[in-house]
């Protein structure tokens, strides 16, 4: 079987694809939605590093670059292309039957920097 090594990168694309559709149709700004809010946010009204990303990603399906940007500029510019560079390698190492190379120190440290660096000032400066 071809796709034996591959299915669980590709269950995370189809799902990935699946919630853009939803995403199409339910606008998770709108008072009601059928989408949850942050956890964190609800809890405790501060916003974790990754809050306003499924409004980010409906205003980007949507074509509202601008809005993608204001709900969450971070993940827009940094978060996006990081998933999208950890799904291709575990891709990859999946399809040459290989277990996925952990992510370096080199990666790692700046990423988590990033992530309570925005998480600090968005709550600071808001």
């Amino acid at each position: 079987m071809v796709f034996v090594g591959v299915r669980g990168p590709l269950a995370v694309a189809v799902t990935a694809v699946a919630g853009c559709g939803v995403l199409l149709f339910v606008d998770p700004n709108q008072p009601g939605s059928l989408l949850p809010p942050c956890p964190l946010y609800a809890l405790t009204g501060i916003q974790c590093p990754a809050c306003g990303s499924t409004r980010m990603v409906h205003a980007l399906l949507h074509g509202d670059l601008v809005g993608a940007w204001q709900f969450n500029a971070v993940m827009l510019v940094a978060g996006l292309p990081l998933l999208a560079w950890l799904w291709a390698r575990w891709f990859r190492a999946a399809r040459a039957g290989r277990p996925t190379p952990p992510v370096t120190r080199k990666v790692g440290v700046p990423v988590v920097a990033l992530a309570v660096t925005w998480m600090l000032a968005r709550n600071l400066v808001a």
